[in-house]
């Protein structure tokens, strides 16, 4: 298989509605977090409640379904290659931080699902307070890796996964 120049149109698509979703969940927990304590506290919730911890749980649910598809994609067509101007030390950052994001993208959802569809506190306690630590942690260096690329070592890397 030859190395595309850049992403294609299903995998940048993929990439910000992905991006958007994880945005969604982890700027507006509210929902999820007023049921968890609703239910700690009394043993049942409100049908408001309810119906904002499903919407979380839902985008969560969606997230996983488009990280399989983007893996899925990746496999399929391939990825662009690293660029050549960025220092090997770079390179495996990205590849690492890029891996991280896929398995938190995995990980988050599942952990969110366990807790919320079965009940596992452990997984809840996991999901919220270790994983979407850690996923903010990779979503910042994610962002200035690429920042990086556009400024500093004047790469394409932006433009490929925003136009192509």
């Amino acid at each position: 298989m030859q190395t595309p120049s850049s992403f294609s149109v299903p995998q940048r698509l993929l990439h910000w509605l992905t991006a958007a979703l994880v945005f969604f969940n982890l700027l507006l927990p509210d929902g999820m977090n007023e049921w968890n304590r609703s239910i700690k506290r009394t043993g049942t919730a409100t049908a408001d409640q309810v119906a904002s911890a499903n919407i979380h749980a839902y985008v969560g649910v969606a997230i996983l379904i488009l990280v399989a598809l983007r893996v899925v994609l990746r496999v399929v067509q391939g990825v662009p290659a690293s660029s050549s101007q960025e220092p090997m030390v770079f390179r495996l950052v990205s590849q690492a931080v890029h891996v991280l994001l896929y398995g938190l993208l995995i990980a988050t959802p599942v952990t969110g699902m366990a807790a919320y569809y079965l009940s596992y506190n452990a997984a809840g306690n996991v999901h919220a307070e270790i994983l979407k630590v850690i996923l903010w942690v990779l979503i910042v260096g994610h962002v200035l890796g690429t920042l990086a690329h556009q400024f500093y070592w004047k790469t394409n890397v932006l433009r490929r996964m925003t136009v192509g």
